[in-house]
């Protein structure tokens, strides 16, 4: 896992309108640029994701929806994560991550057609792990047309802190994937 020194102190100004464009301001962009749909799920950032895209103007054009799986069913039953690696590793995995970015695609998509974004949270954010991985664990995916990618990642701090930080990295993965 890595850990990413490059978000600021002040985590506000990635996700919210405050610097000349948000990095959820620049991906509803792109995405509108493109012509392409996102949808979201999240178990670690419980909506913060979703919040963040649709606090900017005109992302009703993009943003399709989200899903708060946090429960370990609700990633197996809504996003279609394999039941045997939730069993045989837990809900905090690169795989479910990656699993949850595919499945998101599908359901949120229209009949046959897929949201052309997936992008996908899960992780500990503490204050104590359920299942003795250390808190800051955090797994984010993005699934696109092009590919899938997973970013592992060890973040550091309160609840709070890791959970915005996770938002914000997560937004920064799926920029750099379009």
């Amino acid at each position: 896992m890595t850990r990413r020194p490059d978000l600021p102190d002040d985590l506000e100004n990635t996700l919210v309108a405050s610097g000349p464009r948000s990095d959820a301001e620049r991906l509803v962009a792109r995405l509108k640029e493109l012509g392409w749909t996102i949808g979201v799920a999240e178990s670690l950032t419980g909506g913060l994701v979703a919040a963040g895209l649709v606090a900017v103007s005109g992302a009703s054009a993009v943003v399709r929806g989200g899903i708060v799986a946090y429960a370990t069913d609700v990633k197996q039953s809504l996003l279609g994560v394999d039941a045997t690696l939730l069993a045989a590793h837990g809900p905090v995995h690169p795989r479910v991550a990656r699993q949850m970015a595919e499945g998101v695609r599908r359901s949120l998509g229209r009949g046959d057609d897929l949201v052309d974004v997936g992008l996908a949270t899960t992780g500990i954010a503490g204050p104590l792990s359920p299942d003795g991985q250390p808190v800051g664990t955090v797994h984010l995916a993005v699934s696109t047309p092009l590919g899938s990618r997973v970013d592992s990642l060890e973040l550091h701090g309160g609840r709070d802190r890791i959970r915005a930080e996770a938002t914000a990295l997560a937004l920064r993965l799926a920029l750099d994937a379009l």
